[in-house]
């Protein structure tokens, strides 16, 4: 009996030491196959169909995060599909990124990240915890890491743009999910206290900078961008080491959480655009970026799939080279702690035919962003790099200019000028910051938002120096009276060419005052600056009357003659008020103190002019006795 019951022990034991070692064995791999593939918690969405959705997605708040937590993070290195980056969580960084905005910080593991660190276009990667969104990377330490260590801007902070953008109904925005926020005691570390307290990862932060999103520029010559470089950043914008294209061909993949997004600026014949990866999307919007584009809060940009080509590694600066493809939205917000676009949605943006007349003649067609610091910037930049690739280019070549600038329910603004080889730049570069000028001044309004429909301009390109200085000018009388009509004659020389003369005849009003009349002989821009016109243009007029001045200026291929009396004028906005009895002076002396008017000494009672195909410059004064 004993022996009996003693070998059913011994079976019932094997088998149960077997169950045991399967079971062991089971647990095992289920864990080895969880960790080596995280799944993503986010389900691809097609953004081109209206019926697309996506799972809820819960979030982890901050205050959940603690040191040694392990996680995933999702970024595209090649091609549209994003690839799981293992994430070790090192501490929260307080106030790092502002008032009351935090930081968390991490250092990415695997091949990949170890072997590239952080990459410029990396910045929305999305980090994930348990499942849970935690945030999306963001910032880098510095160049030449040794080690993939980044900042990370909690998805809290970034939910907080949903809050600004009023686009569409409130209940159709995405919202975190209540539920169980609670991390994996096992995966948690924490040894009690501040773990960022007298450690040297607080150090770490003085070198915080956000991950930059690579502002490529096809079609551009190195010389464009780095002449315009520091009128970019001024307006918020900084190129950085990059390569790619621009591509209007389909992208079947759906975008998801960890894909890769572009951004445009400049589209057409040249591309501006920057490339981010999203952070979070629902059926209607993505977040992306995780800092700022440009801060410039609301704006009004095309927002885009993207391919990545390939990712570059380097010591100082790795980054990816994309493309942009097909256009699914645009994006409307520019903030503090991300980017947010909506799908469906169109960008107004600004489109530009210039026509170049040389040798062989080319046009362009492109389109710019609609924003009130970067538009002149861009269009400035597109120009003088459109003028720059012509093989006629050169030291002597001129430049006439002709064109306008539809602006919606206003007189076209008009563009004539020309524009001759200096010593301070080249030609093309004073054309192109003289049209930027004017753009932004109908830009720069404080009473209307201009509506840019279209923007043509034809430049004729002649290959010599077209520039003449004004060498004397005289009357053929030193007396007049008035009501006569008095010959002024002007010489001028051309570069390198023969003397010019010129007569013009201008008219002694019946009303001039015995004395001495002054006659001013000179270019276009003396005459306003003597006439203290230009200081108009300081104070801010409605765009009415800002588009009336700029069609009212003088053209610099114009001698100029005007009759100066030694009664005080007024301006008042665009409008010249010359020869003011004192008393009118006094009633509308109120309106210095605001600055509303410009008061001079002298009045310009007459003025003539004459054509030249030259640009004009100098001045002389010529001196009549009126009896």
């Amino acid at each position: 009996m004993r022996s009996q019951f003693m070998k059913r022990l011994s079976f019932r034991s094997l088998v149960f030491l077997v169950y045991c070692s399967f079971l062991a064995v089971s647990v095992s791999a289920t864990k080895s196959n969880d960790d080596k593939k995280p799944a993503a918690p986010t389900k691809a969405v097609t953004v081109t169909s209206a019926e697309a959705s996506t799972p809820s997605q819960k979030i982890m708040p901050l205050d959940q995060i603690k040191v040694g937590m392990r996680g995933v993070a999702y970024t595209v290195f090649q091609g549209v599909k994003p690839e799981p980056m293992d994430v070790e969580i090192l501490g929260v960084l307080k106030n790092m990124n502002g008032p009351k905005s935090d930081m968390i910080l991490i250092r990415l593991h695997g091949t990949k990240p170890e072997f590239t660190g952080v990459v410029a276009g990396m910045s929305g990667s999305p980090v994930y915890i348990d499942g849970k969104l935690v945030g999306a990377l963001a910032y880098r330490i510095g160049s030449f890491s040794k080690e993939p260590i980044a900042g990370v801007t909690p998805i809290e902070e970034m939910l907080e743009i949903n809050e600004l953008d009023k686009s569409v109904p409130a209940q159709s925005v995405f919202t975190p999910v209540p539920g169980d926020h609670k991390a994996d005691s096992n995966k948690s570390a924490v040894s009690g206290g501040d773990p960022m307290a007298g450690s040297s990862l607080a150090q770490l932060a003085t070198y915080m900078k956000p991950i930059a999103a690579p502002l490529v520029f096809n079609g551009f010559t190195e010389e464009t961008i780095k002449r315009f470089a520091p009128q970019f950043e001024a307006a918020g914008v900084v190129p950085v080491m990059g390569a790619g294209s621009a591509s209007d061909a389909k992208q079947p993949e759906p975008l998801e959480p960890g894909s890769s997004v572009g951004i445009v600026l400049v589209r057409g014949d040249m591309d501006i655009s920057a490339t981010c990866t999203v952070t979070y999307m629902d059926p209607q919007r993505l977040l992306a970026c995780g800092h700022p584009l440009m801060q410039f809060g609301r704006v009004d940009m095309p927002m885009t799939k993207s391919t990545v080509l390939a990712t570059l590694p380097s010591p100082l600066d790795s980054f990816k080279i994309a493309m942009t493809t097909e256009t699914v939205g645009s994006f409307v917000q520019d903030r503090h702690t991300g980017v947010m676009g909506r799908f469906g949605t169109e960008a107004h943006m600004v489109p530009v035919t210039l026509t170049l007349h040389g040798t062989h003649p080319k046009e362009f067609h492109y389109e710019v962003l609609n924003s009130p610091k970067l538009t002149p910037t861009a269009l400035t930049a597109t120009v003088y790099n459109a003028l720059q690739s012509l093989n006629e280019t050169g030291e002597d070549v001129s430049y006439r200019l002709e064109g306008n600038i539809a602006v919606q329910g206003f007189p076209a603004v008009q563009l004539r000028d020309m524009f001759a080889p200096s010593a301070e730049m080249p030609t093309a570069a004073l054309l192109a910051i003289s049209l930027g000028d004017r753009f932004g001044r109908i830009y720069d309004n404080s009473y209307q938002t201009p509506e840019i429909n279209a923007i043509h301009l034809d430049v004729d390109l002649i290959p010599e120096r077209r520039w003449a200085k004004l060498e004397s000018a005289r009357t053929d009388v030193t007396e007049a009276r008035p009501g006569d009509d008095v010959t002024v004659e002007a010489a001028l020389r051309p570069y390198r060419g023969e003397r010019v003369v010129r007569q013009i005849k201008v008219h002694i009003p019946p009303s001039t005052p015995k004395g001495t009349l002054r006659i001013l002989v000179s270019d276009a821009d003396t005459l306003e600056k003597t006439r203290h016109e230009s200081q108009a243009f300081v104070r801010k007029f409605d765009l009415g009357a800002t588009i009336a001045a700029i069609n009212k200026e003088r053209s610099n291929q114009k001698l100029y003659v005007s009759l100066l009396q030694s009664n005080p004028q007024a301006v008042v906005e665009d409008k010249v008020m010359p020869g003011l009895p004192l008393s009118v002076m006094n009633v509308m002396d109120g309106m210095r103190g605001t600055q509303d008017m410009v008061v001079t000494g002298e009045s310009a009672v007459d003025e003539s002019s004459t054509p030249l195909d030259f640009v004009v410059s100098g001045s002389q004064v010529i001196t009549l006795t009126i009896k």
